[in-house]
């Protein structure tokens, strides 16, 4: 057995991280023209054929038709809890803190999946988990709260909507994970990313309709360099970055596949200098490093 082989799900984690550092970037930029929705719902139309492809050309089979009842139930509700609920939020916070930030508070993910883990599986948390999910609230606390020297209080310093709907893209995408390993399984990650996108799909279409948001779906078509984005950003996402992060799941630990991924916050400090001229503070930097730290404490055994 090779290093590349025995380290598959390690290297597999730290390729989503990097994915989702690009993927957030892309969609930022997209959903500030079209809006977060025509982001969320123009992504699955270009990732769900790539998906398909590559399924049908790795397992023969283009459609997870052999998959079992209680892995479409799982999957399914995991897509609509993390891809629909989950990234609503999530993409909205994009565009309102913009995707370092966004990405900061997504780091929350890992200890809020802990703990929905502690709750619906029965895992247990230990005093060093407990340990490391205060360390990365003390991380993110850093660089979203400021202190007025004129007011002499504490307070946000970025707009509260924006870190609210992080928060709750946070909360989404950490069930939306625990779902997943419950329906995974030892079953095929692209099939498994293919079932969650078609729950995701299915809900969006119906979303779209009822908020009769088809025209806004439709100009967001006539926007080439918005829809260039939005390519490259479900080629990352919804379709690499997925993959990956399942076929991270299935071949290491959850608790390590969670701090491998949530290196995101880091990785994107250098970008957003370089191209979104964000003024990063030490503090922000330094908040970053403490909240993967607490992450992986967390999940040290």
């Amino acid at each position: 057995m090779t290093i590349g082989q025995a380290y598959l799900g390690e290297i597999a984690a730290i390729g989503t991280a990097i994915c989702w550092t690009f993927n957030v970037m892309a969609f930022e930029a997209a959903g500030k023209k079209v809006g977060s929705l025509s982001v969320n719902y123009i992504r699955f139309l270009i990732a769900f054929p790539l998906l398909t492809l590559t399924a049908l050309l790795t397992r023969g089979v283009a459609l997870p038709v052999d998959a079992t009842t209680p892995a479409w139930f799982y999957l399914s509700l995991s897509g609509l809890i993390g891809f629909v609920l989950g990234d609503i939020f999530l993409f909205q916070a994009l565009v309102e803190i913009g995707s370092r930030i966004s990405l900061l508070i997504k780091s929350l993910g890992p200890p809020l999946a802990a703990l929905a883990g502690f709750l619906i599986m029965g895992e247990s948390i230990s005093s060093l988990g407990l340990m490391g999910i205060l360390i990365t609230m003390i991380g993110v606390s850093l660089v979203i709260l400021s202190r007025s020297p004129q007011e002499k209080k504490v307070k946000f310093n970025r707009p509260l909507r924006g870190i609210v709907f992080a928060l709750l893209g946070a909360v989404g995408q950490a069930l939306g994970l625990v779902f997943s390993k419950l329906g995974m399984g030892s079953y095929n990650p692209l099939a498994a990313s293919q079932i969650r996108m078609i729950a995701a799909f299915i809900a969006f279409s119906i979303l779209i309709t009822f908020g009769k948001k088809w025209p806004e779906i439709r100009a967001a078509f006539r926007d080439r360099k918005a829809i260039g984005n939005i390519a490259i950003g479900a080629v990352l996402g919804p379709f690499i970055g997925v993959a990956l992060s399942l076929v991270a799941l299935q071949y290491a630990p959850a608790g390590v596949v969670s701090s491998l991924t949530s290196m995101s916050p880091i990785l994107i400090i250098p970008f957003s200098i370089a191209i979104f001229k964000e003024k990063v503070l030490p503090k922000e930097i330094l908040g970053a490093l403490i909240s993967i730290i607490g992450v992986v404490i967390l999940f040290l055994r």
